[in-house]
């Protein structure tokens, strides 16, 4: 995890047809996220990146995937976001 000038990032862990969309909190430093939507075609991510930005109250566009794309470990990528909102939500994101 890592704070860019107005960019935060954030390591996650994305589980895929997992029932609901959900952030079931922080394990070593990742955040888990559960999404209901399957990994095909590339609709986890989407759901992943719509519930990470409910979350810390930015709209969809400003949440990207910086890495990790294709499989469940993924970056990502906040703009408009100080790396201290991110460690206020989940303190155990600290490093």
């Amino acid at each position: 995890m890592s704070g860019i000038a107005r960019e935060a990032r954030l390591h996650i862990r994305v589980t895929p047809r997992g029932g609901r969309d959900s952030i079931d909190g922080v394990q070593d430093h990742t955040l888990r996220v559960r999404v209901a939507a399957s990994p095909v075609d590339g609709a986890a991510n989407v759901a992943a990146v719509r519930l990470i930005a409910a979350a810390v109250g930015v709209p969809p566009s400003a949440v990207r995937i910086a890495g990790g794309a294709t499989g469940r470990r993924k970056v990502v990528a906040i703009e408009g976001l100080a790396l201290a909102a991110l460690i206020a939500l989940w303190p155990d994101l600290g490093v």
